[in-house]
């Protein structure tokens, strides 16, 4: 085993969560990122589903119907498989967290206590600063992994690196035991709609990768996320990726006082389904602030029967997930990730907006290229 550096990393193996100062020798020589241990003893426990990671480098599994396989009886849907998944991250006592980060099930008592509720909070002045400061460090982690993202990091890698700068900034990742989700962000690769659960599959060239962050600094939550293109993708692919950013921001453009909530799915929906693309109707976006998912619920397809009416002060997310194909979703047996009834690809973009007197402030835009996305950094 090959000592770490001085900032050891957690170690992966499940329920162990000593700080690791080895790393895989085999690992370093294939150039797999992460790979930490705290010991021999927790290397060569973890070795049978570790070593998936060495074969997948190697070359042994291409086809990925024979990777690691949890659900023998499960008919996917498309080409992706799950991988292994690391143990569980740490968030350092010290940092404030959200009511479900320490509840034995995940569950958001104070999200339940409002739910059935259509009533909209219009937010203080004070919590409106609260919720730029969240949004600015949301936007922050997210712009962290968009570094990282390349042919070969797994996923794990990525909520790694979105877990460890959300503790930079005195942030909890918001994902992390909500409802028991396992990890401190989602990632939705090529098929996968939302809620993908971050594992050690390493990307691949021609794949097209979503990553949702949101933090919790301070009492309030700020949400956003991204899709990105990874190597050299189709453009079939780099085509539905640019509808579903076009799709978010003519969204935005009609979010005004007096609007109401329901015309966001007409417009979205319109747009897609100009350029033959689908709106998932199972997801939608969502009332933010002290809550991670409170009032208004925002669908993102047409003739939907969305209640409200925008006011200033009114704090939600769009965030609507467009498919090559159908719009019909279904759920892996993992509870969680949600993936296109017909294997074929789906994007998604999602800002958090604040209703202003005039208009809309995006409250988790991108600072550098004019707020554009990483995808249009380079031509498509």
């Amino acid at each position: 085993m090959a000592a770490a550096t001085p900032d050891s990393r957690l170690c992966e193996t499940p329920g162990c969560n000593s700080a690791a100062k080895l790393q895989c020798p085999t690992c370093i020589k294939f150039g797999i990122q992460g790979s930490y241990f705290c010991s021999q003893d927790c290397f060569k426990s973890s070795w049978k589903t570790h070593k998936v990671l060495h074969k997948i480098a190697q070359g042994e599994e291409k086809d990925e119907t024979n990777a690691y396989d949890p659900w023998p009886s499960y008919r996917f849907t498309g080409k992706l498989r799950p991988h292994p998944q690391a143990s569980r991250r740490v968030v350092p006592p010290h940092i404030p967290r959200p009511d479900y980060a320490d509840h034995p099930r995940g569950v958001p008592l104070s999200e339940q206590s409002a739910r059935g509720s259509a009533h909209i909070r219009v937010l203080s002045d004070e919590e409106v600063e609260g919720m730029r400061v969240a949004c600015k460090l949301g936007r922050e982690v997210l712009d962290e992994a968009a570094k990282v993202i390349d042919i070969g990091v797994t996923t794990d890698e990525i909520d790694r690196v979105v877990h460890e700068a959300c503790i930079e900034r005195e942030c909890y990742p918001s994902p992390l035991n909500y409802y028991e989700f396992p990890r401190s962000c989602c990632t939705a690769v090529n098929e996968v709609i939302c809620h993908g659960i971050p594992d050690t599959r390493p990307l691949k060239d021609g794949d097209i990768c979503n990553v949702d962050i949101t933090v919790y600094h301070r009492g309030f939550h700020g949400d956003l996320n991204e899709t990105f293109l990874v190597g050299a993708t189709t453009e079939d692919a780099n085509k539905l990726v640019r509808v579903s950013w076009e799709c978010l921001n003519k969204a935005i453009d009609i979010v005004r006082p007096g609007e109401k909530y329901r015309e966001i799915g007409n417009v979205i929906q319109k747009h897609a389904q100009a350029h033959g693309f689908s709106v998932v109707r199972s997801y939608c976006g969502h009332g933010i602030h002290r809550l991670f998912h409170t009032a208004p619920s925002v669908p993102h397809y047409a003739k939907n029967k969305a209640v409200g009416v925008m006011k200033p002060g009114h704090c939600f997310t769009i965030e609507p997930m467009i498919s090559q194909g159908s719009w019909r979703d279904e759920m892996w047996p993992d509870n969680w990730t949600a993936v296109t009834m017909d294997g074929m690809l789906s994007a998604q973009f999602e800002q958090t907006l604040l209703v202003t007197e005039t208009g809309c402030e995006i409250l988790t835009r991108r600072q550098a290229n004019n707020g554009l996305p990483y995808f249009m950094d380079t031509a498509v």
